[in-house]
């Protein structure tokens, strides 16, 4: 994990590139300023920086109306923006009447050196934005957006990474992200769609900004590390997931009236089958959200979640949930699978997946019926073929 000290921070300021020369802030006539701390130089650096650059954009794109009775979505994660984006032409077809991008929506730390402008992030963006396949569909479809790591900044990234407040800066302005977002830190933002009774709450989170560092499993020399991920679970005080003011937002959100709220999360939830990064890295903060959770004003609960390279359902009954069925469905990689679903689900065996691990290309499809009060979840593959579903049932009361 790349970890940038002060004195790392202060060098990228002390060796800019022949861009960042440019963006030198003026100082104001017969005044000298003086930044008193690192940081204070950085956010000079980046207004300065902001001024003379050109920070790509997905599209103009539409937004959902507040009205909308939401009964066909979709949803995936992991997309690289170097390789096939024929997946865009196959989502299009299922005609969805929103799609959710909920993290590694680019791999803009590839090849990354560390400078502080983030040119491979911003770089990553632009070629997003010139997929005539995505640029179609985003223009026809409202999104709503989270991040995870390789759009944030560096693989397994959180608030130690000494340069989000740009990342953050370059995500909201491709994303056209509402005030709401660009008004605060994090990228957390919610949206309501429908009239009482068919009323669906979209939390996204930000599992990134804010989050601890994670607590990475001890290996003696010369040994490999554990096959399914190298950290164990963190249950110190000071473990972090979402940061103090993120939990206080949702919980006034979580206090809204809502029929069905769908909780997006970059990394999984529920799991406990791997070492890789999940809420399980952070046991005592994944009873947090099962507690908020259980508190809500109402209404059916499904999580949503990627980053695994691979997809499935899960099912599990959190005694910090009041022992209810919570359901979560997973979908990754939108076009950059490491695997075969074969040996994908031999290699991690989970008895909280309902499913097969399903490996290859892969995006979520998600049917409301409001009449039996049901979920038909669906991991769809490249050309459209359902992989796996999972009908889910909810109460007006859970």
């Amino acid at each position: 994990m790349l970890r940038l000290t002060a004195s790392a921070l202060i060098l990228a300021l002390l060796t800019p590139s022949p861009l960042a020369a440019q963006a030198v802030e003026p100082a104001a006539q017969g005044v000298t300023t003086v930044p008193m701390t690192a940081q204070d130089a950085l956010d000079g650096y980046y207004r300065s920086l902001a001024r003379v650059v050109d920070l790509p954009r997905a599209g103009r794109g539409v937004d959902a109306d507040s009205n909308l009775v939401l009964t066909r979505f979709a949803f995936g994660s992991c997309f690289s923006e170097i390789r096939d984006a024929g997946i865009w032409n196959t989502i299009a077809r299922t005609d969805p009447q929103m799609f959710m991008m909920i993290g590694d929506n680019v791999y803009g730390d590839t090849n990354w050196r560390g400078d502080a402008e983030l040119g491979t992030l911003r770089a990553s963006y632009a070629k997003l934005a010139s997929l005539p396949q995505f640029t179609a569909f985003y223009d026809q479809v409202p999104f709503l957006t989270t991040w995870d790591d390789h759009d944030y900044g560096f693989n397994d990234g959180g608030r130690d990474f000494a340069f989000r407040g740009w990342a953050e800066t370059i995500y909201e302005n491709f994303w056209n992200s509402p005030d709401e977002v660009r008004g605060r830190p994090g990228v957390h933002y919610s949206r309501i769609f429908g009239p009482e009774g068919q009323r669906v709450q979209v939390i996204l989170l930000d599992t990134r900004y804010f989050r601890s560092p994670l607590v990475r499993a001890e290996v003696a020399p010369g040994q490999p590390r554990p096959p399914l991920g190298p950290y164990v679970p963190d249950t110190s005080a000071d473990a972090d997931m979402l940061g103090a003011e993120q939990w206080a937002w949702l919980a006034e959100e979580l206090a809204k009236p809502a029929d069905l709220r769908l909780v997006v999360s970059s990394i999984q939830v529920l799991t406990d089958a791997h070492q890789f990064e999940s809420w399980a890295t952070m046991p005592g903060e994944r009873d947090r959200l099962y507690r908020l959770l259980a508190a809500r004003n109402g209404g059916g609960v499904l999580l949503m979640s990627g980053d695994r390279h691979a997809g499935g359902v899960y099912q599990d009954a959190p005694a910090a949930f009041g022992g209810q069925p919570l359901w979560e469905i997973t979908s990754s990689s939108l076009n950059f699978a490491f695997s075969d679903t074969a040996t994908n689900t031999a290699r991690e065996p989970d008895p909280r997946r309902v499913t097969d691990f399903i490996s290859e290309a892969n995006f979520g499809l998600v049917e409301i019926d409001w009449r039996r009060r049901e979920l038909r979840l669906e991991l769809r593959g490249r050309e459209g073929e359902v992989r796996t579903t999972q009908t889910v049932g909810w109460s007006a009361a859970n």
